[in-house]
């Protein structure tokens, strides 16, 4: 395996030069090593891509990192906003046009989040504004006395009707994008984002001991370890109160005895990646005392979908997952963000330095 800093140097390259990144700035969904293409631009992604790309920058003060960023935040800003309807669409095409005619909760809260992070990282206060319009709009245009919609249809904004996966239905993952509302706070100090987090807590909290395993097909369950995992995250603001902690512990455990489990025959790598930040997390702030094997293990099955090849659009990115043994054919930015941070976190732990700052979670 690499050592930490080259790991991550390759990983960064890929992201600048693998062609995963759009000349527009948008970023793909993923890219096809099978098919030899890119999958559409996704905004969610390109949100994802930002916040990664400014913790690289941080980390390793390259410029070229921040500039990539700004590009993807000036797409999502000048581009790929609707303007007439105030929201941020599903995805673009290869015109740079909108393909679909969706909009979804969990996609504007990592947009909004990854505006935050370049913000930071720039002082330009258009990322600022356009974080809060999209926390806004995720008020308005998303929430109901029940429930938060997690999918509209544009250009009504009318709820799509719930499905069965986890993606087209209300759910504890949302509480990941709900956390844009509680940085949003920080920032503003407007407490209408407050006290929306604190609703999307409460109702997280409920529906979180049904949301596993959710479905008996163990391959299901392993997709749904990862927005799984997004509950966990959407915790780390309220980690001092003593519910949440208990929950917190308890979620840990759940996800690594089905990671486990399930393992051998289907495992994701952004999942290894997920429960490893979040045990670090958890660790750093007193919480949940750190498994030093378990989180171990994770960092293995993180590292193990690193790749290595004389392809560019391929060398130093992560990918997607394996079934019995084989390796998946997709290159993922969401994969290779998650793995790279969990893994210099890890180095960080290993080095007693850790400083796990909630806002710089990709």
């Amino acid at each position: 395996m690499l050592r930490t800093d080259s790991l991550i140097a390759a990983a960064g390259r890929w992201f600048l030069q693998s062609g995963i990144q759009e000349p527009n700035g948008g970023v793909a969904r993923y890219y096809r090593s099978d098919l030899l293409k890119n999958a559409a631009v996704s905004t969610e992604i390109t949100g994802y891509t930002i916040s990664a790309l400014v913790f690289l920058h941080e980390r390793t003060g390259n410029s070229a990192y921040l500039d990539r960023a700004v590009r993807a935040a000036r797409f999502l800003t000048r581009t790929a906003w609707d303007r007439a309807l105030g929201i941020f669409p599903f995805e673009y095409g290869a015109t740079g046009v909108p393909s679909g005619g969706f909009a979804y909760f969990f996609d504007c809260g990592i947009i909004a989040r990854g505006l935050l992070a370049v913000w930071r990282a720039t002082g330009e206060a258009e990322f600022r504004d356009a974080a809060v319009a999209t926390g806004r709009a995720m008020l308005a245009d998303f929430c109901s006395s029940e429930a938060i919609h997690p999918i509209l249809a544009l250009p009504n904004k009318s709820p799509v009707p719930y499905q069965p996966r986890w993606s087209a239905s209300p759910g504890c993952y949302q509480l990941k994008a709900a956390m844009a509302w509680f940085d949003l706070f920080e920032c503003t100090g407007e407490t209408d984002f407050l006290r929306a987090y604190g609703r999307a807590l409460d109702v997280a909290l409920a529906t979180e001991p049904s949301f596993l395993p959710g479905d008996p097909n163990c391959e299901t369950v392993m997709d749904r370890l990862h927005p799984y995992a997004y509950f966990l995250e959407g915790l780390l603001p309220v980690l001092d109160r003593e519910e949440c902690a208990r929950v917190f512990r308890a979620g840990l455990d759940r996800m690594s005895g089905y990671l486990r489990e399930i393992a051998p025959q289907f495992v994701r790598s952004d999942v290894c990646a997920q429960l490893l930040r979040a045990r670090l997390f958890g660790d750093h702030l007193g919480i949940a005392k750190l498994d030093s094997e378990a989180a171990a293990y994770e960092a293995g099955q993180a590292a193990a979908f690193h790749l290595h090849s004389e392809d560019p659009r391929i060398a130093g990115g992560f990918g997607f997952g394996s079934k019995i043994g084989q390796p998946l054919p997709y290159v993922n930015p969401v994969s290779t963000a998650f793995a790279v941070q969990a893994l210099a976190l890890w180095s960080d732990h290993q080095n007693h330095a850790l400083q796990a700052r909630r806002q710089a979670l990709i």
